[in-house]
């Protein structure tokens, strides 16, 4: 006898709008037969359940609040794509402008919107995660993009290697797409768990993890939980494990959350470190970015 159960299916249409969709069985002969008839029996059913149930490679999650003047740049590089086995997340926090009507006008046909309150950037970021479908994840928030239509193909082929961690460099840009500066911080050739110690080496955006090895947010932290979950994901692995890109792949937008909060984040981010590396190495360690910070304004 087979137990009663409930499948939920969730077909999003990008273009119009969100439908639910909910079958009902239980042990009965009658409606186990209509069940095999809407599921497998009928093709169109059978193609909606093999589409569901196929896992892409990467799956690409944005977060996104009253973000539509920020989000076509993004919607933009995601569907030129060359790669085309990644699944697109958008979790919004009930955005109250046109954002939703800007995804839909612009998605791809492999885009998934959830749109509901949450609690910050942090657990919206825990929501795509637990959305995702993808062996690898990467974030890509309203207002960044990938830097060429070959991206995600670039960290698509060094995933063949069933590669843990896939990183690179980030270009910052202004609301004109211009770019401003390299990023002042480059990626590292090996990545080890004691490269964060120096600071966040590769940007959040730029960083591609498997998703098996990568933890939630910690909610504790409202700034910079993206550098204690990066940490994190690398203490999970081994350097041989993660590969370097050599690439530029993202174009950052110069006008994020941190950004806005800026010393609120630098004292966030010494708690991690102090936790993660400990006092007096931290305090050693953010002499050094003093010295640093000065030698960047006299080069100017």
């Amino acid at each position: 006898m087979i137990p009663n159960s409930n499948l939920r299916l969730h077909i999003l249409n990008t273009k119009e709008s969100t439908l639910t969709c909910n079958f009902f069985f239980a042990s009965s002969s009658l409606h186990l037969h209509l069940f095999y008839y809407l599921c497998i029996a009928t093709p169109p059913i059978q193609g909606l359940i093999s589409i569901m149930t196929q896992k892409p490679l990467i799956s690409v999650i944005t977060i996104t609040f009253n973000a539509s003047a920020q989000l076509p740049p993004t919607m933009k590089s995601v569907s030129r794509q060359s790669f085309t086995n990644f699944e697109h997340i958008i979790i919004d926090g009930a955005s109250t402008d046109s954002t939703i009507d800007v995804a839909r006008k612009m998605a791809t046909e492999n885009l998934r919107i959830l749109s509901e309150r949450d609690n910050g950037l942090y657990d919206a970021m825990n929501k795509g995660l637990g959305m995702a479908k993808g062996k690898y994840v990467i974030f890509l928030n309203a207002g960044d993009a990938f830097h060429s239509p070959d991206t995600l193909a670039t960290y698509a082929k060094a995933a063949e290697k069933d590669t843990d961690i896939i990183y690179a460099d980030t270009v910052i840009v202004d609301s004109e797409r211009k770019m401003i500066a390299p990023r002042h911080l480059s990626a590292p050739r090996l990545l080890t768990f004691k490269s964060f110690a120096k600071g966040m080496l590769v940007c959040h955006q730029a960083f591609m993890v498997k998703k098996d090895i990568a933890p939630k947010y910690d909610l504790a932290y409202r700034f910079s939980a993206d550098y204690d979950w990066t940490v994190k994901c690398i203490s999970r692995t081994t350097p041989e494990k993660c590969v370097n890109l050599n690439t530029v792949a993202i174009d950052y937008l110069n006008d994020g959350l941190t950004d806005r909060n800026k010393i609120k984040s630098l004292r966030e981010r010494f708690n991690i470190m102090c936790r993660h590396y400990g006092v007096v190495a931290t305090v050693g360690n953010h002499l050094s970015f003093v010295i640093r910070a000065l030698n960047r304004k006299l080069s100017k």
